[in-house]
């Protein structure tokens, strides 16, 4: 059986506006410099031995039209003044034999740090689970983020979030991409 593993995953963001929410989110993909892109949504896994690559260096591998997988964080308003965020968390094991995760977050009223914490955090939870550790949910991010770190099966954690204020007359749409490449 064939499969598909990716090899590098770059992460990228943006955001849109316009008066049509489709033309929102087509300007929130060319901030992100993936617009050119058919991309089809997968879930959460990073593959073992994937590497994470710079935004730069994985759009200049990218063809025009062809089919990239990704993991996506997206969050439109059209109120004025209501903030949204989308970010995508990533946990990175110390067994590189071993797959890591990526998590979305999609929400309102979450400004840059409690969407990055909120991603990074869902991410390492769901590592830490496999791994076999659980970790009182009810801690912050920053308690839970040494208890994961200082167990030494997970080495990283990252994330990349896009927040915005919605605008009169206008649909705002955040995105956070993590996108993944064969080569």
């Amino acid at each position: 059986m064939n499969s598909l593993v990716p090899a590098k995953v770059f992460l990228t963001k943006g955001v849109g506006r316009h008066k049509f929410q489709l033309k929102s989110f087509e300007e929130a993909l060319r901030q992100a410099g993936v617009a050119q892109q058919n991309l089809v949504q997968v879930s959460s896994i990073l593959p073992p031995r994937c590497v994470i690559i710079s935004k730069d260096k994985g759009i200049e591998q990218l063809v025009a039209g062809s089919i990239c997988y990704c993991v996506m964080a997206r969050a439109d308003t059209n109120e004025h003044g209501r903030i949204v965020a989308a970010s995508v968390g990533v946990a990175l094991p110390k067994e590189k034999s071993k797959w890591g995760y990526l998590s979305e977050v999609h929400g309102h009223g979450m400004n840059r740090m409690e969407a990055a914490d909120m991603a990074e955090d869902l991410a390492a939870s769901m590592l830490g689970t496999t791994l076999g550790f659980e970790v009182d949910p009810n801690k912050a991010w920053s308690e839970k983020e040494q208890v994961y770190k200082s167990s030494g099966q997970i080495i990283k954690t990252t994330n990349v979030t896009q927040t915005a204020y919605g605008r009169k007359g206008q649909w705002t749409t955040t995105l956070a991409i993590a996108v993944f490449l064969f080569a």
